[in-house]
């Protein structure tokens, strides 16, 4: 008569490859028990074929990306700059893993254009045997987050030198289905992926639309003020100057040449509305509360707020002060560049304070949408000439104040403004559904794969 114990497993002593518990949990633990599980080393085999560097030749060298992200050719280098000159030869079609972020999905296929490439000891090459395994199979298997425990399982070290062991992951076993199995897996996958890759491409149609959308409208053209006589002279009219500097005159920079209608009138930015107004809170009581909104909390991609965090009156000295309905422009890089700006709304109390990197554009003009304002400040063609008229040091350069007030903007009126606003937030919501379904069923795809061997 057997006895189930609840908190005992027994485990044959021929099965025990180290001294320790973790390593005597048996498959089943990870997965369910679908399919039968067999060790990682009864198809995977270890290559090493060794190569020394010769200084004269040239070496293919290649990246493993984190979280599933694949395998691509990073460089061709010549041998006299690589330093480590006893290196291992890859082939095309093996499974490349690093053996230090295998744990976070370091894991991937050789290509064809990676074939022949080089790698330090820090990487291993096994060739698959693809009469028991598929190895695309293999590789969406050892990138799902449960794998991460197997190996963890199967490493050891400190934290950032978590080293996997080869002898412990050869030893661990995993559920393998019949190639036939594999490969409806892997199909289906594959099948939704491509289902959430043709939305994203329909995503950034409809986004790349919006631009031309507005352009159209407003009948902008892009005009050339710049006339060039000779190789030595070029000649600018005056009118058209909104800043003195020969880099903006070369480059057809300025801020008003950007936007130029046929049909409307051109107006400054800085004369239709306030530009970093003052914010007052003292007359608040120190203890209201109000919304906090730092950098991360804008998206850049969908151009709105993702949160909006709780603050407090006294706490708001030092950050950039605004109100119910401003809108938020992100004035230094990477942040503008990559569209960083939303109208704030629903503000605890009606006040906020954020980022002392957003300029805060506030509306009292009954002859303008601020909507219109916000998608005309989005457009690719006023971030990039925006960065032309960077100030600061590398990597903290900012679009200074001026270059908005001096922004010529196509005016049309109130009721067109509106129209262009509505027309482009349709676009918008378009996009953004389009991107989430996407999201969703590159999730759903993970999901489905997982639970075969899950749950």
């Amino acid at each position: 008569m057997s006895i189930d114990y609840k908190h005992l497993s027994f485990v044959p002593f021929s099965q025990i490859y180290n001294w320790s518990v973790q390593y005597a949990q048996k498959c089943d633990q990870f997965f369910n028990n679908k399919y039968d599980c067999v060790k990682i080393g009864s198809f995977l085999l270890r290559i090493k074929d060794p190569i020394d560097i010769v200084d004269s030749e040239n070496y293919k060298r290649v990246s493993i990306k984190l979280y599933n992200g694949g395998i691509t050719l990073r460089d061709v280098e010549k041998g006299v700059n690589i330093g480590t000159k006893k290196q291992f030869l890859i082939k095309q079609g093996h499974l490349l893993l690093s053996k230090i972020d295998a744990r976070n999905g370091a894991i991937g296929i050789v290509p064809k254009s990676c074939d022949k490439a080089i790698i330090t000891g820090n990487f291993w090459d096994f060739e698959i045997n693809t009469n028991i395994a598929e190895p695309e199979f293999l590789t969406l298997l050892m990138t799902t987050p449960y794998f991460v425990k197997l190996f963890d399982k199967a490493s050891n070290g400190t934290t950032n030198r978590h080293y996997l062991q080869e002898d412990l992951f050869l030893n661990t076993e995993i559920p393998l289905p019949s190639l036939d199995v594999q490969k409806e897996l892997v199909e289906k996958y594959n099948k939704r992926i491509k289902f959430a890759e043709d939305q994203e491409h329909d995503a950034e149609n409809i986004n790349n639309e919006i631009d031309n959308y507005i352009l159209e409208n407003l009948n902008i053209i892009k005009i050339n003020n710049n006339e060039c006589k000779t190789n030595k002279f070029c000649f600018v009219n005056y009118k058209n100057l909104s800043r003195w500097g020969v880099e903006f005159l070369q480059n057809n920079s300025s801020s008003n040449l950007i936007l130029n209608s046929n049909t409307f009138s051109m107006r400054k930015l800085g004369t239709l509305v306030n530009i970093d107004p003052p914010n007052d809170f003292s007359k608040l009581d120190s203890e209201l509360k109000m919304s906090f909104i730092p950098m991360p909390c804008i998206s850049d991609e969908y151009g709105e707020v993702l949160k909006l965090e709780e603050g407090i009156n006294c706490n708001s000295k030092g950050y950039t002060r605004f109100q119910e309905g401003d809108l938020l422009w992100a004035k230094i890089t990477p942040c503008m560049q990559n569209g960083k700006s939303a109208i704030v709304k629903g503000l605890m109390n009606g006040y906020g304070y954020g980022s002392t990197e957003f300029f805060v554009i506030r509306n009292s003009n009954k002859e303008i949408c601020l909507d219109y304002i916000y998608h005309i400040l989005r457009m690719k063609i006023v971030r990039e000439t925006a960065t032309k008229y960077f100030t600061g040091s590398s990597g903290q350069q900012r679009v200074p104040k001026s270059f908005l007030q001096n922004l010529l903007i196509p005016l049309p009126n109130y009721e067109f403004q509106k129209q262009i606003s509505d027309k482009v937030y349709k676009k918008k919501k378009q996009f953004k559904q389009l991107k989430q379904q996407a999201e969703q069923n590159r999730q759903l795809a993970q999901e489905e794969f997982e639970k075969e061997l899950f749950e």
